[in-house]
């Protein structure tokens, strides 16, 4: 009689991976509505739209960083953002005028950023960015 001798099968027994796997399911299916989302305070655009009773001032802010006032049809080239106050300040004696900034493109957040920081410093609380929407 000769004996045959037998291989154990080296198999990986899967039922209790999806086991555990439909466990965790069915948890996370139970726990997904109690969690509650962040609440983000997102500005309109309907109000945007709103129309102002005065003319706002424009700045515009060029590639190489220079600025100029526009007031109605008049535009003037300031050197720097002390004169562009000066200039605002004086124009505007007895009401709140807002001011717009118009940002190239291709210019530098941080310009940007840095004449709205001296215009809010100077005692301006009208201050926003002039944008084109998209057809």
């Amino acid at each position: 009689m000769t004996r045959r001798k037998r291989r154990s099968m080296a198999q990986i027994n899967v039922v209790p991976y999806i086991d555990v796997m439909l466990v965790l399911l069915v948890i996370f299916m139970v726990a997904a509505p109690m969690l509650q989302p962040g609440v983000i305070d997102l500005p309109s655009v309907a109000r945007a739209n709103r129309q102002l009773n005065t003319k706002p001032f424009r700045v515009q802010i060029a590639k190489d960083e220079s600025l100029k006032l526009t007031d109605g049809s008049e535009t003037i080239a300031e050197p720097d953002a002390k004169s562009l106050i000066a200039t605002i300040k004086s124009r505007t004696l007895s009401q709140d005028r807002p001011v717009v900034i118009e940002g190239d493109k291709e210019v530098r957040y941080d310009a940007v950023v840095q004449v709205m920081e001296k215009l809010k410093g100077a005692g301006i609380e009208h201050v926003g960015l002039v944008v084109i929407p998209k057809s």
